[in-house]
């Protein structure tokens, strides 16, 4: 019987990576393909993402990263608003970037692309009227 070497592109079928912001979670996979698209929850990316400016926070890492091959990015996303929403497919789409190409780390750290964003909207404590504020105090 003969073994067939495989390399680590043959068996590359797609890359999954999962990214974060405030309270929106993004899953996507990375699938090499003849042409790019961008497919978020069974829409493309103008249809989703109206406004221009989010969807060039969507597609930075993609444009950023000057790799030769293109690839079909489907993205599933959950919860959040829709700016929070761009940030974590930024996030999780130069995650698994990093996963076809760890070259590229030097460069998506630098623009700030691999750091999940931890900040989140603080939760409201009993006794005040927002997360810090508390009610006016009066002397008498």
């Amino acid at each position: 019987m003969q073994a067939t070497a495989k390399t680590a592109k043959d068996s590359l079928r797609y890359v999954e990576a999962v990214g974060r912001r405030k309270t929106s979670i993004s899953r996507a996979r990375l699938t090499p393909a003849s042409k790019q698209s961008l497919v978020i929850n069974d829409k493309d990316l103008v249809s989703y993402f109206l406004s221009p400016a989010l969807q060039e926070i969507a597609v930075a890492p993609l444009t950023s990263s000057d790799l030769p091959q293109k690839y079909a990015v489907s993205v599933k996303i959950s919860g959040g608003g829709i700016h929070s929403q761009a940030e974590a497919v930024r996030h999780s789409i130069a995650r698994a970037l990093l996963k076809i190409d760890e070259h590229l780390r030097r460069d998506l750290k630098k623009a700030g692309f691999l750091k999940r964003d931890p900040r989140s909207k603080e939760r409201r404590k009993f006794g005040l009227k927002k997360a810090r504020k508390a009610p006016q105090w009066a002397k008498r």
